[in-house]
């Protein structure tokens, strides 16, 4: 009787792991950035707290530094379904969708606030609309920050000062025109290179978020910071279409409701951090001051023309909403 007892009972644990949701669902979730990163840090308590509050029945396992790949990379395996999962640039969209990078365009957003009112609203739901008709889940944007411009010649204060600067920019178009429309030389260049040189001289400048500024010790070979702020960058927390559709819709709602909880968390954490940046940089010797947006704004209007017809009119008319 016993033995029938305990076959009964390990037909039905087999029978139970056999129905959809009771076994666990793995999710690995790439990213490029360092583990120090916010995006790590908020990814591992996401992680965390996925696991236990579906209590097993999805595991996030997180891989940053570009274990996964560039993310280039990660989006092609997020079409093919051959990667699970990343937190992702949302510029980087534009290698498959160019209406991606009108977060980019230059003094966008006025603050931080305005990005996420728009992300989250209906700028960021046309966006995952698209990333959905690809095989791509978008569970939530959170944010990689303001991009800032340091350089070893000299305070930047107007855009005339930008005149003939070397900086090294993302090899995208639109920022490459950016640049040249402010009157400065870009030059794309690896990031994995935009050390050496800025050291050696092959470029003045570069811009960057200044968790990125201060992670890559830039202060090393940069006497100037100028708060530019002049783009703002989301970064979108997704899985492939497959993976999602392995997870029951009660756990479903748990991922996403925790993805945003973490969201919140990543965006509060990258505002403090630019302050406590701003005075480590100060602390590195690093001289750091306010530029006129106004008239950075001002110069960069024939880039808003040129770009209307790749993101068109409702998309322009929502960012002027959101941005005013």
């Amino acid at each position: 009787m016993k033995k029938l007892v305990l076959l009964f009972m390990a037909a039905a644990l087999l029978t139970m792991l056999a129905v959809p949701g009771y076994a666990a669902v793995e999710i690995k979730i790439g990213h490029v950035l360092n583990p120090d990163h916010a995006w790590n840090t908020n990814l591992e308590g996401f992680a965390e707290a996925v696991q236990a509050e579906t209590e097993g029945r999805v595991v996030v396992k997180v891989y940053p530094s570009a274990q996964l790949g560039n993310e280039k990379d990660v989006i092609e395996g997020l079409t093919l379904q051959t990667i699970d999962g990343g937190l992702i640039g949302g510029g980087s969209f534009q290698s498959i969708e160019p209406k991606f990078g009108i977060e980019a365009l230059p003094y966008a957003w006025k603050d931080h606030q305005a990005a996420y009112d728009a992300m989250d609203g209906e700028i960021g739901d046309m966006l995952l609309e698209i990333l959905d008709s690809k095989g791509i889940k978008g569970l939530a944007w959170w944010e990689n920050g303001f991009r800032n411009i340091t350089n070893s010649k000299k305070p930047i204060v107007v855009p005339a000062d930008m005149e003939g600067m070397k900086i090294r920019v993302t090899p995208d178009k639109m920022r490459l025109d950016t640049f040249n429309t402010l009157g400065a030389s870009p030059m794309p260049i690896n990031f994995g290179e935009l050390y050496t040189a800025l050291q050696q001289g092959v470029v003045d400048a570069q811009e960057n978020p200044l968790a990125i500024i201060y992670s890559s010790a830039f202060y090393e070979v940069q006497k100037y910071l100028s708060m530019s702020g002049h783009i703002w960058g989301s970064a979108l927390l997704c899985v492939n279409s497959s993976v999602w559709n392995r997870i029951s819709d009660t756990d479903k709602a748990i991922v996403e409701k925790l993805a945003m909880e973490w969201r919140d968390r990543e965006r509060e954490q990258i505002q403090a951090q630019e302050k406590d940046f701003m005075e480590k940089l100060k602390e590195k010797g690093m001289e750091i001051n306010q530029v006129d947006k106004a008239a950075f704004k001002e110069a960069v209007q024939p880039v808003w023309q040129e770009y209307e017809s790749v993101f068109g009119k409702e998309m322009m008319d929502l960012l002027r909403k959101y941005g005013e």
